[in-house]
């Protein structure tokens, strides 16, 4: 299979139950992919048939749902592109959690590898920031969303100032 086999999002939606399910109870069965991403048990296994076919997952028939290496690797990506995306949506955006897991959902199967790196790098930076709580650009971000009003920049202030 070339390296450049791409999956629908649904498919990596089932990926991702899967490694889910996977990490949670050792396994993962048709029934219980069924039950976590709410779809009946017939779409579940044409979508383990396209997964299989595809060589993303292998399954017997009324067996044990395995990922394969490629498919493990892929629903790792798909899985941690999701991770950082929904931090972003709540941590830097301050979205409600279930809005962000929602949105995140749906935006891991559009961004590029590029901006889900450099979201990545951008969260990092964040997060290292060695101010206590949150960065000061972050909450005039927050007071220009809250008013439309920006407060004034303190680097501006101090290189009118002379200060810079």
């Amino acid at each position: 299979m070339g390296k450049d086999k791409k999956c629908s999002p649904d498919m990596e939606d089932y990926l991702e139950t899967i490694l889910v399910l996977k990490r949670k109870n050792k396994v993962a069965r048709v029934r219980d992919i069924s039950q976590s991403m709410h779809v009946k048990p017939p779409s579940v296994a044409s979508a383990l048939h396209t997964l299989s076919r595809d060589g993303f997952v292998i399954h017997e028939s009324y067996g044990y749902v395995d990922l394969t290496s490629e498919g493990e690797k892929l629903a790792k990506m798909i899985q941690k592109r999701h991770e950082m995306l929904n931090k972003f949506l709540r941590e830097i955006l301050c979205i409600n959690p279930k809005t962000a897991a929602e949105d995140a959902c749906r935006m891991e199967h559009a961004i590029s590898q590029e901006t889900s790196k450099k979201l990545t790098k951008f969260l990092e930076f964040v997060q290292t920031c060695p101010d206590s709580d949150r960065p000061d650009w972050l909450k005039s971000f927050d007071h220009y969303f809250k008013t439309g009003k920006r407060l004034k920049c303190k680097i501006q202030e101090m290189k009118q100032k002379g200060n810079l």
